[in-house]
């Protein structure tokens, strides 16, 4: 987005820009004039390229001539001329009276017969030169091709002489135009803007517009900046919100209408027909026929002779922009339109999915049988994952529904087809406009579904899944009760989620209650959501074998809950990826969601900033609970590389909407992953506070899925803070539940968790009792099938063997561990835990150095109890962590704090940084 010194906006146009830039910089510093025809179809931006230059030129001091022509002057002698040289016509003085005098005669100011237009143009020339003199001159004209003949000619003229000025000039045309006579036939095209530019714009007038009304919009325009300013404005307020399906053509305006108004009348009513039944044929539809066969010859030499449209390679009419096309429709009359559609349903075959749109728009009323039609090529769409064009198709049929109850049925359809794909307003808009009127009974359970999704995915509010769900269950579920397709699947999946994200017991209870009623796909997702910790064995694998038996497209419902338990037990992958080939935007986000957070945990973590991204997307949507879980998952890769700034940004940002909504699953996993940020930075005490709030020690709290995660955290926490016993706990509890049969993820943190405590009995001369069994159980975690795709988890149990084998004195071992962990580590631009590699590395070092002691010297005891007390951690704890009395450790730090010339424990790390005292670490 660029700004002239004024208010002109100009969005790309880098190649004219430049061109301008040149042409005053020239006159400015006397190197010579020069003039530029700017050449484009109308609304193009020619006008905005000679406003930006004024402005430029006036804050240089330029003095800034203009004209603009006019079709209605096109008869007035010299009228272009006069409102060029008005601004100077006090300098007229100064000119011989022979040329002023002419000036005067030609510009109406003197009475007598105009003098040639050489003498004109010479006197015209005279007063710029004097002009240029004391400042540069900047001469505008637009239009050109409007510009009388008398002013045309003279300003010819002027072009042909101006490079001895100080002075540019700037004229603009239509690029069918011919050039006028004594201007050059080749000038400077001004083309469509490209989508990025035509975007940006867009966003700069109009900045509420739905993300749907607004690449209609671009695709109308079709990077006509006149067109994206003008079209926006005809929409009612309902269409720019995205809250009602934009109409099959786009109202105009009144300035859009006139550019091509003029000419659609001109031509005969044959020619407009044949136009009209090719402005209906959609580009790509394939029912455009070739005009050749509908009229003459003549009658197509007047379509191209009006510039509205062309013969292309092919025999179609091409129309000169989409504009064009949009004029054709608008400036048809209604029965005119529906004729038209008529004709063209009536070419095609009985069986041709092209040919129902077109009977629908040929329909003068209400039709049950079209309409009946309609809702079933619809709801055939929705199945393929088209929800957003079956949505439509569900709201023509609604409009011509006879009987309310019939309609009603068909605008909530269209309501949750419109939710789902992409166009949540509008589903809004829809559930706001049913529930203003009755809704009969047998339509309650799929109003209540539609109620809750734009609850669910608009509102972020979850309160009706509650209330209204296990009634809708209850209703289709009942003895007798009429099939109702896929509903009660979707209805599960909706309450599933609502279970899951806000923890309700209601949820579950319903579930449980209903579940001899569930498919085999959403009886798994249940297992897998509802306590992991004791339902979801063998989840993983029986996911696998479901998914193999769907194919893509087969069901976007199914597909959808499966994804949905891939997900709990972080099982995701590219055999779920590719049921999701064409769905439309609520299955991709969900798919997005589900990539982004297995990206995480897989160490993909250029990925991170597509969570912003997808976002922002669902922002525009209005999929505001989407816009809240990206952030949610963006906060993943900050708390895994330490980011506590971004991390409490997120806060700030999803926290509120997320207490308000009662999100357990987000406000649960913040406090984790700002636990995960602090064992980053060595902030141990702080880590298990935060872990303790949310799983008591050898317990696995209920209806928490994604339990594993702070487990293993919880169990590195309490072995940093000498809370051994703690850390057996859970990892007792972990094997009594079976957790290693849940998932591979699930079976690797258990392994390394049981890794970790194996090792955390450590005597007091730092010499680990049982090495073999610590040994034997890191080389099992190692081992577990798929061990390596969980980067941060292996990297940390890397860096925990590294640590555990250097205070055994095996240094040549611990090297390796700390240098592939920090190597992982950097990988993930992680680099706190890159720090906390490096100060192992250090400690292995000054083991392996010769023994130098001194006044300033730290054993490595030392070194482990004054690295255990700058993360904050009691004398106490760090007596528990090393086996040693709380007195022992008070002793250990009175030496310390000499050694490192400092008097209290808050100045230990910064001490211990490598920018701190030196330094030296020996062996004890």
């Amino acid at each position: 987005m660029r700004e002239g010194p004024g208010n002109t906006v100009l969005v790309g146009r880098q190649r004219e820009r430049e061109l301008l830039e040149r042409a005053l910089e020239s006159a400015r510093s006397c190197v010579g004039g020069s003039a530029t025809v700017l050449r484009g179809d109308a609304g193009i931006g020619k006008t905005a390229l000679i406003d930006w230059a004024a402005e430029r030129a006036e804050g240089a001091g330029f003095t800034v001539l203009r004209a603009a022509g006019h079709e209605s002057d096109v008869g007035i002698a010299f009228g272009a001329l006069r409102q060029v040289l008005r601004p100077l016509w006090k300098s007229s003085r100064a000119l011989p009276r022979q040329q002023s005098n002419a000036l005067e005669r030609a510009l109406g100011l003197r009475d007598g017969l105009p003098p040639s237009g050489f003498m004109v143009g010479a006197s015209a020339l005279a007063l710029l030169a004097e002009e240029a003199r004391s400042r540069p001159v900047l001469v505008l004209v637009d239009d050109l091709h409007w510009v009388d003949s008398s002013s045309a000619t003279v300003l010819a003229f002027l072009r042909q002489r101006i490079a001895g000025l100080r002075a540019a000039m700037v004229c603009t045309t239509r690029a069918e135009s011919s050039a006028p006579q004594g201007w050059p036939v080749h000038a400077l095209d001004v083309e469509a803007l490209p989508p990025e530019d035509s975007r940006a714009l867009l966003r700069h007038w109009h900045p509420g517009l739905a993300v749907p009304t607004a690449e209609r919009i671009m695709e109308e325009a079709a990077g006509n900046p006149l067109a994206l300013a003008e079209l926006p404005g005809q929409l009612a307020h309902d269409h720019r919100s995205g809250a009602a399906p934009l109409p099959d053509r786009l109202p105009l305006g009144q300035r859009l209408e006139t550019l091509y108004a003029r000419r659609l009348d001109s031509l005969p009513r044959e020619a407009a027909r044949l136009l009209l039944l090719n402005a209906l044929c959609r580009p790509g539809s394939g029912g455009a026929h070739d005009p050749r066969h509908e009229c003459t010859e003549e009658l197509l030499d007047r379509i191209e002779a009006s510039g509205l449209a062309r013969i292309d390679a092919t025999g179609a009419l091409a129309f000169r922009h989409p504009l064009v096309r949009s004029a054709v429709i608008t400036c048809a009359s209604e029965e005119e339109l529906r004729a038209a559609h008529r004709s063209l349903a009536e070419r095609l075959a009985e069986d041709d999915p092209r040919r129902l749109p077109h009977e629908a728009a040929a329909a003068a009323g209400p039709d049950e049988q079209l309409a009946a039609r309609l809702q079933e090529a619809g709801e055939r769409i929705a199945l393929r994952g088209g929800d957003a064009e079956g949505a439509l198709l569900l709201d023509r049929a609604a409009a011509l529904s006879p009987d309310p109850g019939s309609r009603a049925a068909r605008l909530t359809w269209a309501a949750v087809m419109s939710a789902r794909g992409g166009r949540l307003a509008c589903a809004a808009s829809r559930v706001s406009e049913l529930r203003r009127g009755t809704v009969p009974p047998d339509i309650a359970p799929l109003f209540a579904y539609a109620v809750v999704y734009v609850d669910q995915s608009h509102h972020v509010d979850f309160g009706s899944s509650f209330d209204l769900l296990p009634p809708a269950l209850a209703t289709l579920t009942a003895p007798g009760a009429s099939p109702s397709g896929d509903l009660v699947e979707q209805i599960v999946f909706k309450l599933l989620l609502a279970s899951a994200y806000t923890g309700d017991p209601r949820g579950w209870e319903t579930l449980e209650r209903y579940a001899e009623h569930l498919s085999p796909a959403a009886r798994l997702c249940l297992r897998a959501w509802i306590d992991p910790a004791r339902t979801a064995h063998g989840v993983a694998a029986e996911l696998r074998s479901l998914t193999a038996n769907l194919t893509a497209h087969q069901d976007t419902s199914s597909a959808w809950i499966l994804l949905w338990a891939a997900t709990a037990v972080d099982a995701a992958d590219a055999d779920l990826w590719r049921l999701f080939g064409g769905h439309a935007y609520a299955t991709r986000g969900s798919v997005a969601k589900a990539k982004l957070y297995q990206a995480f945990l897989r160490g993909q973590w250029g990925a991170a900033d597509d969570c912003l991204r997808e976002a922002d997307t669902a922002q525009e949507l209005g999929y505001h609970c989407n816009a809240l879980l990206f952030r949610h998952y963006y906060a993943h890769f900050l708390a895994g590389r330490g980011d506590t700034d971004g991390l409490r940004a997120v806060r700030v940002r999803i926290a509120p909407a997320a207490s308000r909504a009662r999100m357990r699953f987000v406000t649960d996993h913040l406090d984790h992953l700002d636990a995960l940020a602090a064992l980053a930075h060595g902030r141990y005490g702080e880590a298990y506070a935060l872990l303790r709030r949310l799983m008591p020690p050898g317990q696995l709290p209920y209806g928490m899925a994604w339990f594993h995660l702070p487990f293993f955290d919880f169990v590195v926490a309490s072995l940093r803070c000498g809370r051994l016993t703690e850390a057996l706990a859970h990892v007792a509890a972990g094997r009594e539940a079976r957790m290693d049969e849940v998932s591979a993820h699930h079976a690797f943190l258990l392994a390394a968790a049981t890794a970790m405590t194996t090792a955390g009995h450590v005597d007091s001369d730092g010499k680990s009792r049982g090495a073999g069994a610590a040994d034997a159980a890191f080389a099992a975690a190692y081992a577990v099938p798929g061990a390596t795709q969980w980067v941060l988890d292996l990297a940390r149990l890397r860096l925990a063997h590294g640590t555990w084998l250097g205070r055994t004195g095996r240094y040549a071992e611990a090297r390796d561990a700390l240098e592939a962990a920090a190597d992982a580590f950097r990988q993930l631009d992680a680099d706190p835990w890159v720090q906390q590699c490096r100060a192992e590395l250090r400690t292995l070092e000054a083991a392996l150095a010769p023994s130098t002691v001194g006044p300033n010297t730290l054993t490595a005891q030392e070194t482990r109890i004054a690295r255990l007390a700058a993360t904050g951690l009691t004398n106490k704890e760090i007596g528990a962590a090393l086996h040693l009395s709380p007195r022992t450790i008070g002793a250990h730090l009175y030496r310390i704090f000499p050694k490192l010339g400092i008097t209290s424990r808050a100045a230990l790390a910064r001490a211990l940084s490598p920018a701190g005292p030196e330094v030296h670490q020996v062996r004890p």
